[in-house]
């Protein structure tokens, strides 16, 4: 199996187990299951922001440990204050070293929008997501079908909650529909995670311009950024290009500082960014 597989495979028993311990009534009864969620979508559009979605990830399965001893409330402070537009917060624990109370804590000290990155594959899974407090959902187009796409999209939305669908491939655009709030280009191949960030410039144009559309990982330098600008992206998750410093919230505020001096032409900032 490769390595999207064996996470799949992993999920599943997760889920079943999750279910018998946390029933959704129980789910429910959460502080943040009542609570009004952010609009993902709209401080994506927000023209006082860069659209960076600063991602808090402790490792992964390509690169194994990035940060183990990353502190989510600091790390997820100082992204919001560095001018990060949304946080996104890995909660899958196998794989990707994260809990739910990652979530739950950056919640506690953010009012931003914030996504659940995990492996959808039940609809459990996003009463979850409601109940930790998250604004909005990751699903997958290389994961699910074009029925449960829509089933899972529609739910979210009956929750209040707002959906990111991630796709790699010109054909996972047809699982686009009408409750999808952001279409994603994931430029790491998920099967043997590989980056190449030009996937985001291929399927850019196929992308309806309706949709708000965002570039996802192997993003590191503001030409990069300014390039993906100028193909209607309007959103950019990265995560392991700060989660790889001692202080990530650091790094992103260095990126951004780099890519506002960029866009107004200073010379600073037409030189490869490093991000420490």
């Amino acid at each position: 199996m490769n390595i999207l597989d064996q996470i799949i495979v992993q999920k599943q028993k997760e889920v079943t187990e999750r279910k018998s311990l946390y029933p959704v009534k129980l789910l429910e009864r959460s502080t943040f299951f009542g609570s009004p969620t952010v609009s993902f979508k709209k401080y994506l559009l927000r023209e006082d922001k860069l659209g960076i979605i600063a991602e808090f990830k402790r490792k992964s399965p390509s690169k194994g440990m990035i940060n183990k001893y990353a502190d989510v409330e600091r790390t997820s402070i100082g992204y919001m204050q560095a001018g990060a537009s949304a946080l996104s917060v890995l909660t899958d624990s196998e794989f990707f070293g994260g809990h739910n109370s990652d979530l739950t804590t950056a919640r506690k000290f953010n009012y931003c929008p914030i996504l659940r990155k995990d492996f959808v594959i039940d609809e459990y899974q996003i009463v979850e997501a409601k109940s930790i407090g998250a604004d909005a959902v990751l699903l997958l187009a290389n994961v699910l079908n074009d029925k449960e796409i829509k089933q899972y999209a529609q739910f979210a939305k009956s929750l209040g909650m707002e959906v990111l669908l991630e796709v790699r491939e010109e054909e996972e655009l047809d699982t686009i529909n009408e409750f999808i709030d952001v279409v994603g280009v994931n430029n790491r191949n998920l099967k043997d995670f590989t980056v190449n960030v030009s996937q985001s410039f291929n399927l850019s144009k196929h992308i309806p311009s309706d949709f708000v559309k965002i570039s996802e990982s192997g993003i590191d330098s503001a030409q990069t950024i300014m390039d993906l600008k100028e193909a209607g992206f309007k959103g950019f998750l990265m995560g392991e290009a700060f989660m790889k410093s001692s202080r990530p919230e650091i790094a992103c505020a260095n990126f951004i500082k780099e890519v506002n001096n960029y866009s107004v032409g200073s010379p600073s900032g037409r030189n490869t960014l490093i991000l420490a």
